[in-house]
């Protein structure tokens, strides 16, 4: 029994912050997981920065609803779901991702949750649990499941680490250079392949 478990954003989707940051200009924004690999001090600098520029939830929604997959996700999203269980491990929050969902298939998602206040100012976040990813991971062998997990950050290296089989996708190459026991893969069709590879099944 195999799961493949899998980072959102960078992997099946573009980096929410950094698509907002560019539509507000505010560069500090774009600093995502691959920069700050602590995520309390990375969300503290971010709510910050909405603070200070008067932004709210709804203006980060707005643009997560022009937002789509990226270019091949679906497809291989769809082929993966033909030859795994397959959840998605993600530090989004639910509050941001149903527009992505929708577009992906409905898969599910194990995230965070962002506190509104009445003003619709985002005033904290809540973790589902402390490395969450890492945590899952060990419950689902726990199940009895053989993991393959694949991401592209600092934040997914635990994930990695504790799974089975550990795939990079698409990571900088600060990542590459720190975590070389993992493979890299550039492109979806690396990516299927990889998963082939570490899966203990003859898979076409």
């Amino acid at each position: 029994m195999e799961i493949a478990c899998l980072d959102l954003e960078g992997v099946l989707v573009p980096e929410i912050w950094i698509n907002f940051a560019e539509r507000t200009g505010i560069d500090a924004l774009r600093a995502t997981t691959r920069d700050i690999p602590d995520y309390d001090v990375l969300m503290r600098q971010r709510l910050r920065l909405l603070d200070e520029h008067g932004l709210k939830l709804a203006d980060i929604q707005a643009v997560i609803d022009e937002m789509g997959p990226l270019p091949g996700a679906r497809g291989f999203l769809d082929w993966l779901r033909e030859h795994f269980q397959v959840v998605i491990l993600s530090d989004t929050f639910y509050e941001f991702a149903a527009p992505l969902m929708r577009q992906l298939g409905w898969p599910t998602l194990l995230c965070h949750r962002l506190e509104v206040d009445g003003e619709g100012r985002v005033s904290d976040y809540v973790l589902r649990q402390p490395d969450q990813k890492r945590q899952a991971v060990e419950a689902f062998q726990g199940l009895n499941y053989r993991v393959i997990a694949a991401g592209d950050s600092y934040n997914d290296t635990a994930m990695l680490g504790a799974a089975e089989a550990g795939i990079l996708f698409c990571p900088p190459p600060n990542v590459i250079e720190e975590f070389p026991q993992f493979p890299v893969t550039t492109d979806y069709d690396g990516l299927r392949a990889a998963f082939c590879a570490a899966s203990n099944r003859e898979l076409a």
